[in-house]
């Protein structure tokens, strides 16, 4: 007698939608998620409506949907904090890979299966929508745009990142790697896509990019400035903590074996904390002396007072080399990523002029800040490959 073969399983694919006071969309975005899986997803899936604390009726709508919709649960948490609701979730899932989107569904879902598809083929351990690719097709304002792009050149710049769009809100994971990954993610709220992006990357785990189409909510509620701010004092920490090497999570065999370039695994991190310091500095200092002279004198004597600074960290701290024995040389010639810092800060600057003459401090620091990020990967590139290139080093130790 033939034996009959046990069905092969379905995998599955939990996608959680994060709330907070979303009554006014909630309810047509879960429909209209629910009805394009059912009609075109090839997997199993569920969606699960994660309410953070939520006082108007969004927890009511939930709960409605739940039992309206098969596939579809609501989880409730007493505090806000998107990165909250995610951990809880996905820490909680037995699906094969978790990911998340807004509610607003700003990013067209055909790119759902392109999305996970490579995280359930087993090819890649992470997948990110991005904005910024050249197949993307963004629809937003110029200062929603500015403020994207500065803040991703900036991680790329000082943090090392090679992800392109770290807070498109249309992720994905493997659940096994996500559930590696939250011990050591610290933030409960907008960082917390970043930080999980960077603790991945850093311990060789593969991100896969897909390009969307994305149309920006005039009705977004989010609070920049606090962001931003929240997102910097996030990439400190990070740097930090990468630099005294307190992250440690395990990762698949075949990236273990993987290098980079001989000293780099060691400098790359210490030359993101002090970049990070010596932004924060620039920047406190350009805004002090903003008060008492213009912009591009302020610009230009906060650059070159945290340029001799930097210099010297990294000539210490990250390329090993100690005593006065050519530390003249190392500023001298480190001044050139100065002038490169210079001559891209007074650009962005006038730049800024021509476009809003009575622009404000605060628009001024954001200009400065993408040029600042363009100048930090130039001077790391001299720094590792000229000023303090390892056979020019080893002769100054003589």
């Amino acid at each position: 007698m033939k034996q009959a073969t046990a069905p092969a399983r379905t995998r599955t694919v939990e996608i959680v939608v994060p709330v907070h006071n979303e009554q006014r969309v909630l309810g047509e975005s879960v429909r209209r998620l629910h009805t394009y899986l059912t009609e075109t997803f090839p997997y199993g899936f569920r969606i699960t409506i994660a309410d953070n604390a939520s006082t108007d009726a969004t927890w009511r709508i939930a709960v409605d949907l739940s039992r309206e919709l098969s596939g579809v649960r609501a989880l409730h948490l007493d505090a806000k904090g998107r990165g909250r609701a995610l951990r809880r979730a996905w820490s909680a899932s037995d699906a094969d890979v978790v990911g998340y989107m807004d509610v607003d569904l700003s990013t067209d879902l055909d790119a759902f299966l392109p999305l996970v598809a490579p995280l359930l083929s087993g090819h890649s351990d992470l997948a990110i929508g991005t904005r910024l690719s050249r197949g993307s097709n963004v629809v937003r304002g110029p200062k929603r745009e500015f403020i994207s792009r500065t803040y991703n050149l900036l991680l790329r710049s000082a943090m090392g990142a090679r992800f392109s769009d770290a807070q498109c809100g249309f992720k994905a994971v493997r659940t096994e790697v996500a559930q590696a990954l939250l011990p050591a993610v610290e933030d409960e709220e907008w960082f917390f896509d970043t930080e999980l992006l960077l603790l991945a990357e850093r311990h060789g785990l593969r991100i896969h990019e897909v390009p969307v189409d994305w149309v920006d909510d005039p009705d977004s509620r989010v609070d920049i400035v606090r962001t931003v701010r929240d997102d910097l004092r996030g990439m400190a920490r990070v740097a930090r903590k990468t630099l005294s090497g307190a992250a440690r999570i395990p990762v698949p065999p075949r990236v273990r074996a993987a290098r980079l370039p001989g000293g780099m695994a060691r400098q790359l991190p210490s030359f993101a904390v002090i970049g990070v310091i010596c932004t924060l500095a620039y920047l406190a200092l350009f805004v002090t002396l903003r008060l008492v002279t213009p912009a591009a004198v302020a610009n230009g004597v906060a650059l070159l007072v945290t340029a001799v600074l930097n210099t010297a960290a990294n000539r210490r701290f990250t390329f090993g080399l100690t005593g006065r024995t050519g530390a003249l040389r190392h500023q001298l010639e480190g001044g050139l990523a100065f002038l490169v810092g210079l001559l891209l800060s007074t650009g962005g600057l006038a730049l800024l002029d021509l476009v809003a003459p009575a622009a404000s401090t605060a628009a001024e620091v954001a200009a400065l800040v993408a040029a600042n990020a363009v100048a930090t990967l130039v001077r790391f590139l001299m720094l590792r490959t000229w000023v303090f290139n390892p056979r020019r080093a080893k002769e100054s130790t003589r």
